[in-house]
């Protein structure tokens, strides 16, 4: 995409997100033309929505349109894909004699869908299945984020048509993409936050001068500013090289940079952080739960350990 190109949809959408939110950021994101560009450039479609989301607090159903379009099925609203479980990055389905088990998480658009697509792991092969919605338990997540607009997707359903066989590498390659995209949020909330507290480091005013004029505080907004930009190049390399292993660190990167700006920034915006009268208090819900989709930082760190350990092989070096 070139430049005038990626700068007319940057703009486009921060002018969608400073009125519009779940479901009218979907209607909005479809007027936009935001799910072609996925399918044409997932790069720039990406990483420009999903900073922007992140940085704007705002929540949209695009993280089911990831999936699908990685997957190679619908890429619209019309096709949800339930995501796994909190915390986990295995398939939210299981097949169990003739039935399907789920477990895992969606949207909150899924709730007007008629059918939902499950994926699941049947012996050595992933199956992409259509389910529907009526036969499920959806229940709104309510936790520490109940803005982020995920919901609870349980049951034991009979699929409806036939299933779909998906590639070996599909389902750990659209959970790359998904990791990646969730980076991207974190990105732009740990952004938002650093404004937050350096806006406030200029107003402040303690002893006479700017608190931003301390040594202390300097540091602290410096080290969130390395933090966020370690986790951002740490995401160019993910799109460069494309693997599930750069893809995994990344999104481990961009957790711990994230918990690293709201621990400083906190700091920073001292009594003033804590209340919810500040909207810090939004950006940390937001990157909490961000962290844990698709595996968190500490999680995803052991796992990669344990790879290493494993294959003794070093993950592709990027590109300088």
């Amino acid at each position: 995409m070139e430049d005038d190109d990626r700068e007319l949809l940057e703009r486009s959408l921060r002018r969608a997100m400073e009125s519009h939110s779940g479901a009218a950021l979907d209607i909005a994101l479809d007027e936009l033309g935001w799910p072609e560009a996925l399918s044409v450039e997932p790069r720039t479609a990406v990483s420009v929505l999903f900073e922007l989301q992140g940085a704007a607090h705002a929540d949209s159903s695009a993280m089911g349109a990831v999936l699908s379009s990685a997957l190679g099925l619908q890429a619209g609203r019309a096709a949800d894909v339930v995501l796994p479980p909190l915390g986990q990055w295995h398939a939210p389905g299981q097949k169990v004699g003739g039935d399907l088990v789920i477990c895992g998480l969606g949207t909150t658009s899924l709730v007007d869908r008629v059918t939902a697509t499950v994926v699941a792991r049947v012996g050595d092969n992933d199956l992409a299945l259509e389910v529907a919605t009526a036969d499920l338990t959806i229940r709104t997540v309510q936790g520490i984020d109940p803005s982020l607009g995920l919901v609870e997707v349980s049951g034991d359903s009979v699929p409806h048509g036939a299933p779909r066989q998906l590639p070996p590498i599909a389902w750990p390659e659209a959970i790359a993409l998904a990791r990646i995209a969730a980076g991207h949020e974190l990105v732009g909330a740990a952004r938002s936050m650093l404004e937050l507290a350096r806006q406030h480091a200029l107003d402040r005013v303690q002893f006479g001068r700017p608190i931003s004029s301390f040594q202390a505080i300097r540091h602290r907004l410096a080290d969130t500013l390395v933090a966020i930009e370690a986790a951002d190049a740490a995401l160019d390399s993910a799109w460069e090289v494309r693997s599930t292993q750069a893809a995994a660190m990344a999104k481990a990167q961009a957790g711990r940079s994230a918990r690293t700006a709201a621990r400083h920034c906190q700091q920073v915006l001292a009594g003033i952080g804590f209340t919810t009268e500040h909207d810090l208090h939004l950006f940390v819900r937001r990157i909490l739960v961000l962290d844990e989709l698709f595996g968190a930082a500490r999680a995803l760190t052991r796992n990669l350990g344990a790879e290493l350990l494993t294959t003794r092989k070093l993950p592709p070096l990027p590109p300088l």
